[in-house]
């Protein structure tokens, strides 16, 4: 029996399904590794093949295109007419190559694929070129011959990412400037990692690094997967930028958009050699309804050889610690997990699921610790499908941690429909714990998700529009001080109930006070939301400054907090009538009062014996509060008769109305 079906006996009656998933797996492996006679990592070098390369003597190109019936180079080199000495040659395969002298292209040209097909031709951009670049006139898209004289040569070549705890500073390098423009790679590296390492992040999570045409698309409408986005800089800068993040202590993972690609002929795969399921799904299948954008075949091996060698292309070539994998429940379910309510394990085994898209995943996983074994490989995925954090030899996916996408949609529900007096503890310490105890998540109150137009981030649900009129420190009205204390009171609890790790979007740390719009014909194509603010959390005149102060003390204790994670989360206390709620991670106590209004007199916990310091109150003037808890003051247990055996006593505090403290044993007495 599989692991993961021995840990979890509701898992038993879909014994067939998983261990037939897992068989499939073995099967696919060992049908690309040739029987084993050559490694999953070897089969996925097709980046090293397909593509342009300058060679010893002069340069190779190469394109995998089936359908067309004839291939031409076209661009600056040729006055973007075709010529014969850029005619491909046809090879097995579907393969077409064209070998060139030295002096026939330059470093810095502008060029594409002139396709010929039956029924048709057209200009293209080659499926696995590493540079594409826009034509800031015509708007045009094209490939670039990039090969600099000097590549860059990375400094800090055995770094291994910090991963107990993960904190994760989701960032977006072209909206990380307060500049109403696109940020680069350099403005990145110089202006804002300073600022995750000070906030005391041990890794960035950096969205819309593959080429997309849509500016407006987040990165989620890639065109080019081995292109880093041009808009942004050099792919030599973004490498300092990730050599740079590793020389601070910054692990970098990617977000990886391999669930769906662009729709776009001229700039994507849509249409390449004019097939349209060279790439995709032939029939329904190929369009994805509500992204509208088009959907991998997983089934096929060229399409399985093209994605695992990105993913070993962005490893290798660009040193990326690891990948957050975008939209795995829409890869996962032929459904795309659309109207599906995922409400008991049938769900997830009732034939409606994408085993090939199952297989790749796992594949990819395996191919990504062949590759590197401190890769960190996160799933976004909304179903709750068992298995995708668990190892491959155990039945699952092999991912390292999954997304706690419950997490958001609760605090949102919270605000939304709760009023202050009606917050249970007893829910929150449930919905913030209920998890697989064999898979790691990744824990957060808010992505970019919650940041875009439409939707509104914690702390706008919390203050509105009091937070553009009373911000000011001395100018505050009552919804501001409820909002801070509770945006704290959100933030703490989220991070110190992880079972992996922790992500935050840049700026929500500190109550970004806008959403994000990128440009579009609607805003008359500004910048103006497509930024962050810093020097709101640089003043000191402003809440934004305390709520940034809170985030860093927080990280601060959690990340420094020894072995962490193997710190299990033990409930104290909670009391619904009362709002609070208390736990402990060994010599680590939390306690919470959510009440509005209640403040509570020496009020009492039952903690092992000993003296406790407070380390953290989120009521500190420091972090936007009143200052009414005395933190100087050593906390001793009380003697209980009733509790000496088990070596407890009563731990009396006194905890001000919607106020968060963190406790820690002193150790002398820590056991």
């Amino acid at each position: 029996m599989l692991n993961l079906i021995a840990r979890d006996s509701y898992l038993e009656p879909y014994t067939l399904e998983i261990d037939g998933r897992y068989r499939y797996f073995l099967q696919r492996e060992k049908e690309l590794t040739k029987n084993g006679r050559q490694t999953l990592s070897s089969f996925a070098s097709g980046y090293l093949y397909f593509g342009l390369h300058r060679t010893s003597t002069g340069w190779c190109f190469r394109e995998w295109a089936p359908n067309a019936k004839k291939i031409v180079l076209v661009g600056d080199f040729s006055n973007w007419e075709e010529r014969p000495e850029y005619e491909l040659k046809a090879l097995p395969g579907g393969v077409w190559e064209r070998r060139l002298p030295r002096k026939a292209l330059v470093h810095g040209q502008h060029y594409k694929m002139k396709v010929y097909w039956d029924g048709g031709c057209g200009e293209r951009i080659p499926a696995w070129t590493r540079r594409v670049v826009q034509d800031e006139e015509t708007k045009i898209f094209s490939a670039q011959v990039w090969c600099p004289e000097e590549e860059y040569k990375f400094k800090h070549t055995k770094f291994t990412p910090k991963t107990a705890p993960l904190l994760i500073y989701e960032c977006h390098i072209g909206m990380a400037q307060e500049e109403e423009k696109v940020g680069s790679y350099k403005e990145f590296q110089e202006k804002i990692l300073p600022r995750i390492v000070a906030d005391g992040y041990n890794c960035i999570q950096i969205m819309a690094i593959q080429e997309h045409p849509y500016y407006g698309s987040f990165g989620y409408h890639v065109s080019n997967f081995f292109a880093p986005s041009s808009r942004f800089g050099t792919p030599e800068e973004l490498k300092e930028l990730i050599d740079t993040a590793h020389g601070m202590g910054l692990a970098v993972i990617m977000d990886l958009v391999h669930s769906h690609a662009v729709k776009n002929e001229l700039e994507g795969l849509g249409l390449l050699d004019g097939d349209p399921a060279q790439y995709f799904h032939s029939g329904e299948r190929r369009i994805h309804s509500a992204w509208d954008s088009l959907c991998f075949d997983y089934g096929k091996n060229q399409v399985v050889h093209f994605l695992l060698s990105n993913c070993k292309y962005w490893l290798e070539e660009f040193k990326f610690d690891g990948f957050r994998f975008d939209g795995v429940t829409s890869m996962i379910y032929y459904s795309h997990g659309l109207g599906e309510a995922f409400c008991n394990y049938g769900d997830y085994f009732n034939g409606h699921q994408d085993g090939d898209a199952i297989c790749y995943l796992t594949l990819a996983n395996r191919l990504i610790h062949e590759v590197n074994p401190k890769a960190i490989t996160i799933a976004e995925e909304v179903s709750g499908m068992p298995g995708l954090a668990a190892p491959i030899e155990d039945g699952g996916y092999g991912f390292d941690y999954r997304m706690a996408m419950n997490v958001p949609d609760y605090w949102i529900k919270v605000i939304k429909e709760c009023r202050d007096e009606d917050w249970k503890p007893s829910s929150i310490f449930w919905e913030l714990t209920n998890r697989r105890k064999d898979e790691k998540t990744i824990s957060y109150a808010e992505s970019h998700d919650q940041a875009l137009v439409g939707d509104k981030t914690i702390i706008f649900r919390l203050i509105d529009a009091d937070m553009y009129w009373h911000f000011k420190r001395g100018d505050e009205t009552g919804t501001v001080t409820r909002g801070i204390a509770l945006h704290k009171m959100i933030r703490l609890i989220t991070l110190a109930t992880i079972n992996g790790g922790y992500l935050n979007f840049m700026g929500n740390e500190f109550g970004h006070p806008e959403w994000i719009d990128f440009p579009r014909e609607g805003n008359g194509w500004s910048h103006k939301y497509a930024r962050r603010q810093w020097s709101l959390v640089d003043n000191p005149d402003y809440f934004y400054t305390v709520l940034g102060e809170f985030d860093k003390e927080m990280t601060k204790i959690i990340g420094g907090a020894k072995n962490f994670q193997e710190r299990p989360v033990k409930e104290i206390w909670h009391n619904d009538g009362d709002q609070v709620l208390a736990f402990s991670r060994r010599d680590l106590i939390f306690v919470f009062n959510f009440h509005p209004t209640r403040s509570f007199t020496d009020y009492g916990l039952l903690v092992p014996e000993g003296d406790y310091s407070i380390v953290m109150s989120s009521d500190n003037e420091r972090f936007g509060g009143y200052g009414l808890v005395d933190e100087t003051q050593t906390h001793f247990t009380q003697y209980d008769k009733l509790h000496a055996r088990r070596k407890k006593g009563w731990l009396q505090l006194y905890l001000p109305a919607r106020t968060a403290l963190v406790l820690k044993k002193n150790r002398k007495n820590s056991k």
